[in-house]
Protein backbone atom coordinates (compact mmCIF):
# COMPACT_ATOMS: atom_id res chain seq x y z
CA UNK A 1 0.00 0.00 0.00
CA UNK A 2 1.21 3.75 -0.33
CA UNK A 3 2.00 5.71 2.23
CA UNK A 4 3.43 8.88 3.13
CA UNK A 5 6.23 8.68 5.95
CA UNK A 6 9.51 9.53 6.84
CA UNK A 7 12.43 8.14 8.78
CA UNK A 8 14.17 11.45 10.04
CA UNK A 9 12.60 14.51 11.70
CA UNK A 10 12.69 17.65 9.25
CA UNK A 11 10.87 20.23 7.19
CA UNK A 12 7.55 18.78 5.23
CA UNK A 13 9.69 17.33 2.45
CA UNK A 14 11.11 14.51 4.27
CA UNK A 15 7.29 13.36 3.91
CA UNK A 16 7.89 10.86 1.14
CA UNK A 17 5.68 8.57 -1.16
CA UNK A 18 6.71 4.61 -0.12
CA UNK A 19 5.27 1.26 -0.53
CA UNK A 20 4.40 -0.63 2.50
CA UNK A 21 3.15 -3.98 3.63
CA UNK A 22 -0.62 -3.88 4.03
CA UNK A 23 -1.80 -4.55 7.82
CA UNK A 24 -3.64 -7.76 8.58
CA UNK A 25 -6.01 -7.46 11.05
CA UNK A 26 -5.76 -9.35 14.22
CA UNK A 27 -8.68 -10.95 16.02
CA UNK A 28 -10.04 -8.42 17.45
CA UNK A 29 -8.85 -5.42 14.67
CA UNK A 30 -10.45 -3.95 12.19
CA UNK A 31 -8.47 -3.27 8.83
CA UNK A 32 -9.89 0.49 7.18
CA UNK A 33 -9.43 1.43 4.08
CA UNK A 34 -9.06 5.47 4.79
CA UNK A 35 -10.57 8.00 2.22
CA UNK A 36 -9.67 10.78 4.18
CA UNK A 37 -7.18 12.56 6.90
CA UNK A 38 -6.17 15.36 8.17
CA UNK A 39 -2.92 17.88 8.63
CA UNK A 40 -2.93 19.23 11.90
CA UNK A 41 -0.89 21.44 14.78
CA UNK A 42 0.52 18.31 16.07
CA UNK A 43 1.38 16.23 13.43
CA UNK A 44 3.64 19.50 11.85
CA UNK A 45 4.71 19.34 15.58
CA UNK A 46 5.80 15.95 15.39
CA UNK A 47 7.28 15.63 12.07
CA UNK A 48 9.16 18.79 12.70
CA UNK A 49 12.94 18.73 14.14
CA UNK A 50 12.10 21.47 15.92
CA UNK A 51 9.84 19.52 18.18
CA UNK A 52 12.37 16.55 19.15
CA UNK A 53 10.84 15.41 22.40
CA UNK A 54 7.88 14.30 20.65
CA UNK A 55 9.25 11.80 19.14
CA UNK A 56 9.78 9.93 22.71
CA UNK A 57 5.84 8.99 22.13
CA UNK A 58 5.72 7.99 18.59
CA UNK A 59 5.02 4.18 17.55
CA UNK A 60 6.06 3.21 13.73
CA UNK A 61 3.67 0.86 12.48
CA UNK A 62 6.34 -0.17 9.86
CA UNK A 63 10.34 -0.84 10.50
CA UNK A 64 12.78 2.28 10.21
CA UNK A 65 10.01 5.25 9.58
CA UNK A 66 6.90 6.61 10.65
CA UNK A 67 3.22 7.19 9.51
CA UNK A 68 2.03 10.18 10.98
CA UNK A 69 -1.79 11.12 10.98
CA UNK A 70 -4.52 10.59 13.84
CA UNK A 71 -7.99 11.13 12.76
CA UNK A 72 -9.75 9.42 9.70
CA UNK A 73 -12.50 8.18 7.81
CA UNK A 74 -13.23 5.49 5.84
CA UNK A 75 -14.80 2.00 4.66
CA UNK A 76 -14.19 -1.52 6.88
CA UNK A 77 -12.07 -3.67 4.31
CA UNK A 78 -12.02 -6.74 6.72
CA UNK A 79 -12.66 -7.75 10.20
CA UNK A 80 -10.74 -9.95 12.63
CA UNK A 81 -12.20 -13.58 13.74
CA UNK A 82 -13.70 -11.80 17.08
CA UNK A 83 -14.95 -8.65 15.98
CA UNK A 84 -18.70 -8.20 16.39
CA UNK A 85 -19.49 -4.45 16.33
CA UNK A 86 -18.25 -3.93 12.67
CA UNK A 87 -18.26 -5.51 9.25
CA UNK A 88 -17.25 -4.92 5.83
CA UNK A 89 -18.62 -1.97 3.88
CA UNK A 90 -19.22 0.02 7.27
CA UNK A 91 -18.35 3.68 6.95
CA UNK A 92 -16.57 4.52 9.96
CA UNK A 93 -14.44 7.13 11.61
CA UNK A 94 -11.34 6.66 14.03
CA UNK A 95 -8.85 7.77 16.43
CA UNK A 96 -5.82 6.54 16.10
CA UNK A 97 -3.99 8.28 18.92
CA UNK A 98 -0.44 7.18 19.53
CA UNK A 99 -0.65 4.13 17.19
CA UNK A 100 -0.50 7.03 14.39
CA UNK A 101 -0.92 5.60 10.90
CA UNK A 102 -3.30 7.20 9.20
CA UNK A 103 -1.16 8.97 5.81
CA UNK A 104 -1.74 5.32 4.06
CA UNK A 105 -4.53 3.82 2.50
CA UNK A 106 -5.16 1.07 5.10
CA UNK A 107 -4.63 0.81 9.10
CA UNK A 108 -5.45 -1.51 11.72
CA UNK A 109 -7.41 -0.44 15.03
CA UNK A 110 -8.86 -2.61 17.40
CA UNK A 111 -13.11 -2.41 17.44
CA UNK A 112 -13.07 -1.22 21.03
CA UNK A 113 -10.81 1.19 20.14
CA UNK A 114 -12.33 4.85 19.34
CA UNK A 115 -14.07 3.93 16.28
CA UNK A 116 -17.87 4.85 15.50
CA UNK A 117 -20.14 4.92 12.65
CA UNK A 118 -19.61 7.85 10.19
CA UNK A 119 -22.76 10.25 10.22
CA UNK A 120 -25.15 10.21 7.03
CA UNK A 121 -24.59 13.79 6.19
CA UNK A 122 -21.21 14.15 5.77
CA UNK A 123 -18.78 13.33 3.05
CA UNK A 124 -15.70 11.46 3.98
CA UNK A 125 -13.26 14.79 3.82
CA UNK A 126 -15.98 16.69 6.11
CA UNK A 127 -16.04 13.10 8.91
CA UNK A 128 -12.41 12.99 9.07
CA UNK A 129 -11.87 16.29 11.02
CA UNK A 130 -14.53 14.82 14.01
CA UNK A 131 -11.75 12.27 15.78
CA UNK A 132 -9.96 15.31 17.76
CA UNK A 133 -10.94 19.02 16.99
CA UNK A 134 -14.67 17.42 17.00
CA UNK A 135 -14.71 15.19 19.85
CA UNK A 136 -12.05 17.39 22.06
CA UNK A 137 -14.22 20.60 21.54
CA UNK A 138 -16.88 18.52 22.79
CA UNK A 139 -15.44 16.80 25.93
CA UNK A 140 -14.00 20.00 27.01
CA UNK A 141 -17.22 22.10 26.59
CA UNK A 142 -19.63 19.64 27.88
CA UNK A 143 -17.22 19.50 31.11
CA UNK A 144 -17.16 23.75 31.20
CA UNK A 145 -20.98 23.10 31.86
CA UNK A 146 -22.07 26.14 29.59
CA UNK A 147 -25.53 27.59 31.09
CA UNK A 148 -27.76 29.68 28.55
CA UNK A 149 -27.00 33.11 28.14
CA UNK A 150 -23.40 32.79 29.81
CA UNK A 151 -20.39 35.00 27.80
CA UNK A 152 -17.81 32.27 26.09
CA UNK A 153 -14.71 33.52 24.86
CA UNK A 154 -12.66 31.04 22.19
CA UNK A 155 -9.01 31.96 21.70
CA UNK A 156 -8.37 30.08 18.85
CA UNK A 157 -12.03 29.87 17.83
CA UNK A 158 -10.52 29.83 13.59
CA UNK A 159 -8.52 26.55 14.01
CA UNK A 160 -9.79 22.99 13.88
CA UNK A 161 -10.96 22.51 17.27
CA UNK A 162 -11.76 26.45 17.90
CA UNK A 163 -14.84 26.19 15.09
CA UNK A 164 -16.36 23.49 16.43
CA UNK A 165 -16.22 24.88 20.04
CA UNK A 166 -17.64 27.98 18.42
CA UNK A 167 -20.46 26.05 16.98
CA UNK A 168 -21.20 23.90 20.08
CA UNK A 169 -21.17 26.59 22.29
CA UNK A 170 -23.71 28.53 20.45
CA UNK A 171 -25.86 25.21 20.84
CA UNK A 172 -25.70 25.12 24.70
CA UNK A 173 -26.57 29.06 24.34
CA UNK A 174 -23.94 31.11 25.21
CA UNK A 175 -23.19 34.18 23.87
CA UNK A 176 -19.73 33.63 21.52
CA UNK A 177 -17.06 35.92 21.08
CA UNK A 178 -14.00 34.38 19.02
CA UNK A 179 -10.46 35.33 18.69
CA UNK A 180 -7.83 34.91 15.94
CA UNK A 181 -6.42 36.83 12.54
CA UNK A 182 -8.36 39.00 10.26
CA UNK A 183 -8.93 36.45 7.36
CA UNK A 184 -10.79 34.38 9.58
CA UNK A 185 -13.63 36.89 10.86
CA UNK A 186 -15.98 36.58 8.05
CA UNK A 187 -15.68 32.54 8.53
CA UNK A 188 -16.55 33.23 12.30
CA UNK A 189 -19.26 35.06 11.97
CA UNK A 190 -20.65 32.55 9.01
CA UNK A 191 -20.78 29.79 11.83
CA UNK A 192 -22.66 32.28 14.49
CA UNK A 193 -19.41 33.94 16.84
CA UNK A 194 -21.58 36.53 17.88
CA UNK A 195 -18.66 39.29 18.69
CA UNK A 196 -15.21 38.94 16.76
CA UNK A 197 -11.80 40.22 18.20
CA UNK A 198 -9.33 40.49 15.53
CA UNK A 199 -5.55 39.97 17.77
CA UNK A 200 -3.58 41.85 14.89
CA UNK A 201 -5.35 44.74 16.13
CA UNK A 202 -7.02 44.45 19.62
CA UNK A 203 -5.70 42.85 22.91
CA UNK A 204 -8.99 40.97 24.12
CA UNK A 205 -6.73 41.37 27.45
CA UNK A 206 -6.91 45.00 27.32
CA UNK A 207 -10.32 45.27 26.56
CA UNK A 208 -11.63 44.94 30.08
CA UNK A 209 -14.72 42.55 29.03
CA UNK A 210 -14.97 39.53 31.39
CA UNK A 211 -16.45 36.23 30.59
CA UNK A 212 -18.21 32.86 32.21
CA UNK A 213 -15.69 30.71 30.16
CA UNK A 214 -12.54 31.44 28.41
CA UNK A 215 -11.68 28.69 26.14
CA UNK A 216 -7.69 28.24 25.30
CA UNK A 217 -7.01 26.53 21.94
CA UNK A 218 -3.73 28.16 21.46
CA UNK A 219 -2.07 28.51 25.33
CA UNK A 220 -0.12 31.63 24.88
CA UNK A 221 -1.98 33.33 26.84
CA UNK A 222 -1.24 34.49 30.74
CA UNK A 223 -2.35 32.64 33.29
CA UNK A 224 -3.16 35.53 35.26
CA UNK A 225 -4.50 37.66 32.41
CA UNK A 226 -7.19 34.69 31.64
CA UNK A 227 -7.59 35.01 35.47
CA UNK A 228 -8.35 38.65 35.42
CA UNK A 229 -10.90 38.18 32.49
CA UNK A 230 -12.96 35.65 34.40
CA UNK A 231 -16.23 36.74 36.30
CA UNK A 232 -16.73 34.96 39.84
CA UNK A 233 -16.77 31.33 39.69
CA UNK A 234 -15.63 31.32 35.80
CA UNK A 235 -14.01 28.71 34.10
CA UNK A 236 -11.05 28.83 32.21
CA UNK A 237 -10.79 25.81 29.84
CA UNK A 238 -7.49 24.58 27.85
CA UNK A 239 -6.90 22.35 25.01
CA UNK A 240 -3.19 22.58 25.28
CA UNK A 241 -2.10 22.54 29.17
CA UNK A 242 1.03 23.31 30.79
CA UNK A 243 0.95 20.02 33.12
CA UNK A 244 3.82 21.55 35.30
CA UNK A 245 1.69 24.18 36.12
CA UNK A 246 -1.43 22.40 36.36
CA UNK A 247 -1.51 21.82 39.89
CA UNK A 248 -0.49 25.34 40.65
CA UNK A 249 -3.26 26.97 38.25
CA UNK A 250 -6.15 24.67 40.37
CA UNK A 251 -4.72 25.99 43.62
CA UNK A 252 -4.35 29.87 42.71
CA UNK A 253 -8.10 29.32 40.69
CA UNK A 254 -9.50 27.47 43.61
CA UNK A 255 -8.75 30.71 46.00
CA UNK A 256 -10.11 32.56 43.21
CA UNK A 257 -13.37 30.90 43.36
CA UNK A 258 -12.48 30.23 39.73
CA UNK A 259 -11.79 26.74 38.09
CA UNK A 260 -9.54 25.30 36.08
CA UNK A 261 -10.67 22.80 32.87
CA UNK A 262 -7.74 21.04 30.59
CA UNK A 263 -7.60 17.52 28.93
CA UNK A 264 -6.87 14.27 29.88
CA UNK A 265 -7.40 11.26 29.05
CA UNK A 266 -10.62 9.50 29.09
CA UNK A 267 -12.48 6.40 28.72
CA UNK A 268 -14.07 4.76 24.98
CA UNK A 269 -17.08 4.69 26.98
CA UNK A 270 -16.62 9.17 27.21
CA UNK A 271 -15.55 8.74 23.98
CA UNK A 272 -18.85 7.00 22.68
CA UNK A 273 -20.62 9.50 24.59
CA UNK A 274 -19.39 12.70 23.28
CA UNK A 275 -19.23 10.95 19.91
CA UNK A 276 -23.26 10.63 19.89
CA UNK A 277 -23.74 14.14 21.42
CA UNK A 278 -21.66 15.57 18.56
CA UNK A 279 -22.94 13.27 15.48
CA UNK A 280 -26.59 14.11 16.93
CA UNK A 281 -25.85 17.76 16.37
CA UNK A 282 -24.26 17.34 12.85
CA UNK A 283 -27.23 15.40 11.71
CA UNK A 284 -29.51 17.75 13.21
CA UNK A 285 -27.85 20.18 10.87
CA UNK A 286 -26.70 22.64 14.04
CA UNK A 287 -22.70 21.63 13.64
CA UNK A 288 -21.06 21.46 10.55
CA UNK A 289 -17.42 20.86 9.20
CA UNK A 290 -15.41 23.85 8.21
CA UNK A 291 -12.75 22.48 5.41
CA UNK A 292 -10.33 25.34 4.38
CA UNK A 293 -7.98 23.22 1.95
CA UNK A 294 -8.14 19.80 0.44
CA UNK A 295 -4.59 17.91 -0.93
CA UNK A 296 -4.04 14.88 -2.33
CA UNK A 297 -1.84 11.86 -0.06
CA UNK A 298 1.10 12.52 -2.48
CA UNK A 299 0.42 16.21 -1.58
CA UNK A 300 1.09 15.63 2.60
CA UNK A 301 4.26 17.84 2.73
CA UNK A 302 2.17 20.79 0.94
CA UNK A 303 -0.65 20.10 3.38
CA UNK A 304 1.91 20.43 5.95
CA UNK A 305 3.55 23.26 4.66
CA UNK A 306 0.06 25.17 4.71
CA UNK A 307 -0.32 24.14 8.32
CA UNK A 308 2.69 25.77 9.57
CA UNK A 309 2.22 29.15 8.07
CA UNK A 310 -0.89 29.49 10.39
CA UNK A 311 -3.80 30.79 8.24
CA UNK A 312 -5.83 27.99 7.55
CA UNK A 313 -9.64 28.29 8.56
CA UNK A 314 -10.61 25.53 10.45
CA UNK A 315 -9.13 22.30 9.13
CA UNK A 316 -6.91 20.88 6.38
CA UNK A 317 -7.68 17.35 5.19
CA UNK A 318 -6.04 14.96 3.07
CA UNK A 319 -8.03 12.99 0.54
CA UNK A 320 -5.93 9.49 0.58
CA UNK A 321 -8.65 8.05 -2.03
CA UNK A 322 -12.13 6.06 -2.49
Amino acid sequence: MKAMAYSNPGPPEVLQLQEVARPAPKNHEVLIRIHATTATAGDCGARSSKAPGAFRFLRPRHPGIVILGQELAGEVEAVGRKVARFRKGDQIVAWSGLRLGTYAEYTCLPERGVLFTKPTNMTFEEAATLPVGGLDAVYLLRKANIQRGENVLIIGAGGSMGTYAVQIAKHFGAEVTGVDSTAKLDMLRSIGADHIIDYTQEDFIQSGETYDVIFDVIGKSSFSDILNRLNLNGRYVTAVPQMSQIFRWQWIAWRSGKKVIFWTPRTVGRYTEDFTFLKDLIEAGTVKAIIDKCFSLEQAAEAHRYVEKGYKKGHVVIAVGQ
